[in-house]
């Protein structure tokens, strides 16, 4: 089984709201039309804070502000193993979206626990961030 590292962000803005982007069809078809946060796969050689630049940067085309803070790690086992380092941190500037994203929220985190459909692992971080 291959094994590949990601890294995601829970951006928060200066309101206090996170932003969610949601999936377009791409090359897995099974997630399409779920929310999500900003992140990817690393680029081997490269430390994981400036892969995780470069995400949002792509993603959203917002510039992270500060120095990103990780809040869990998970196993993901989906046709690889994804061993995923999230973290939370800050953003500035206005969303550009990607071709591989339709539409972004800006959300509190009542709004995030009625967002529909969410992705099952960033279910997993918001689960320990906000209720335990």
């Amino acid at each position: 089984m291959e094994l590949q590292v990601g890294v995601k962000i829970l951006l928060e803005n200066r309101e206090g709201k996170f932003l969610f982007i949601r999936r377009t069809a791409d090359e897995n078809p099974e997630i399409n039309g779920y929310w999500d946060i900003p992140g990817g796969r690393i680029d081997v050689g490269t430390p994981l804070i400036e892969n995780l630049k470069r995400e949002v940067l792509e993603e959203t085309g917002l510039k992270m502000r500060g120095q990103p803070e990780l809040i869990t790690v998970q196993d993901i086992f989906w046709k690889k193993h994804i061993v995923r380092l999230t973290y939370s941190g800050f953003a500035g500037g206005e969303v550009k979206l990607s071709k591989e994203h339709s539409e972004y929220k800006w959300l509190d985190v009542e709004e995030i626990s009625a967002l529909q459909p969410l992705d099952k692992y960033i279910k997993e971080v918001l689960a320990k961030l906000f209720i335990e």
